[in-house]
């Protein structure tokens, strides 16, 4: 992996909770923005080595959207995948820990167009919602 960047969120909830949110569309439709004036109003999910993801992100006053997807390259089920960005970049997420505090680390290939920290602030940003969101389902 070229240039990687890691952020990285304690879930305080189950694994399979974590998992759950982290890979059913039900629920990333619910988590899968940088700030509160962007949504997520679409989201597939093909999790299997060689499926395909895709989710829609769009600002709430729809000034602005974009497709994010690719392909998983690996799927550990509960534990891990990695996957190629449309952009041919790559990433992986790992779920570490026990119940109560899982820490779900991802790690992806810097794109070049925006500052290393604006892109771990919205990944991290995007994460945290995940995390605050599964807290909300299965906290413990």
């Amino acid at each position: 992996m070229t240039d990687p960047i890691t952020v990285s969120a304690v879930f305080a909830t189950t694994k399979d909770v974590a998992w759950d949110v982290l890979t059913n569309p039900v629920h990333i439709v619910r988590w899968n923005f940088a700030s509160p004036d962007w949504h997520c109003p679409h989201a597939e999910n093909d999790l299997r080595e060689g499926g395909r993801f895709s989710s829609r992100m769009e600002a709430r006053d729809g000034s602005f959207g974009f497709e994010f997807g690719g392909t998983y390259t690996e799927v550990s089920s509960g534990e891990s995948y990695a996957y190629t960005m449309d952009d041919g970049r790559s990433a992986d997420v790992m779920l570490t820990g026990d119940d109560g505090a899982v820490t779900v680390t991802i790690r992806f290939e810097a794109e070049h167009e925006n500052s290393r920290e604006l892109q771990a602030g919205g990944w991290g940003s995007i994460l945290n919602n995940a995390r605050d969101y599964a807290q909300t389902l299965g906290a413990i």
